[in-house]
This record gives structure tokens, C-alpha cells and sequence, in this order.
């Protein structure tokens, strides 16, 4: 459980950033508020991108839904095999189990966007353009990064019993 919150107000622009990304295609700054904020069924994310650049690979959640909400700039969603411009105002929804999606800066400024995400302690993403998966068990605040077990990897076929041999 998130600790309760000094304070149930954090201003976006008082957000605790951190660098994310490989510091190629994918750079932003993320700022987790969910938990500054006592949260622990919903998770809450500041997400800067600068332009050119895209926070996260496209991919698709199968257990958590996600919802952005763009503050400022513009870009594109990629939902599927759509890109659909993005502009300040728009809320931008990532059902579960539905299409793989991405947010990409197209703008000449900083696309600045809400993450927000249901909690659950489990979670299976794929990865469709590098053909990856990820999984992960004791997420808290829909934060990866807090998983008791968290793995990433490519799926080959494989019969149930395959390498049981001991």
C-alpha cells in the first residue's frame, strides 16, 4: 500500500522528474505522482517528451488500462496500424487487451501528457514492432519498476511439458 499523502495536491509542475528512456529515439522525463499522492489502484504520471522523441516502445498492455491526457504540444498516437494526431486537451484512451499504442512527439516544443493507468499487481505487455514480451507480479502504483518478479523476453512455440525432463 502507498503511504497516505502529506498533502492530496501535486502541481504539475512540482513533480519529481526522472530520466527515462535509451537516449536515442526514446527520451523523456516521467514524474510518478501516484504515490506522492497516496494512490495505490490508479497510477499517475507526468510524461515530458522532447520533440522527435517518444517516451516508450509501442506496446500493449493486457491487464491495465491507460489514459493520457496531453497538457501541452502535439504529436501522434500510434494505435494500431493508425497514427492520429494529438494536440493540448485531447484525452487519449489505451484499453487493455485491445491495440498496441505509442505517444510520439511530432511538434516542434515539448509534448507534456498525464499517464494514467489502473493499478494491479500483475501485468503482461508485447511488444509487436521488436516481438518482446514482458511480464511482471507486485507492481504497486502501476510502477514496473516496484515488481517482486518482472521479465522480458521473445516467445518461441513450445509444448507445455517442453524441458521437463528432470
Amino acid at each position: 500500500m502507498a503511504e497516505p499523502a502529506k498533502k492530496p495536491i501535486v502541481n504539475i509542475d512540482d513533480a519529481p522528474m526522472n530520466d527515462v528512456g535509451n537516449g536515442r529515439q526514446f527520451v523523456a522525463r516521467v514524474g510518478r505522482v501516484g504515490q506522492l499522492l497516496g494512490l495505490n489502484a490508479l497510477g499517475c504520471s507526468v510524461t515530458v517528451v522532447p520533440p522527435g522523441k517518444r517516451a516508450f516502445p509501442f506496446h500493449r498492455h493486457h491487464v491495465q488500462d491507460e489514459l493520457f491526457f496531453v497538457v501541452s504540444g502535439n504529436g501522434a498516437y500510434r494505435f494500431g496500424d493508425d497514427a492520429l494526431p494529438v494536440r493540448a486537451g485531447d484525452i487519449v484512451a489505451a484499453p487493455a487487451g485491445t491495440k498496441a499504442h505509442q505517444l510520439i512527439n511530432t511538434g516542434t516544443e515539448d509534448l507534456r501528457y498525464l499517464a494514467i493507468s489502473t493499478g494491479g499487481s500483475v501485468d503482461i505487455v508485447d511488444y509487436p514492432d521488436s516481438n518482446k514480451i514482458g511480464v511482471a507480479a507486485g507492481v504497486k502504483n502501476a510502477d514496473w519498476r516496484t515488481a517482486t518478479y518482472k521479465g522480458m523476453g521473445r516467445l518461441t512455440p513450445a509444448d507445455y511439458f517442453d524441458g521437463e525432463d528432470a
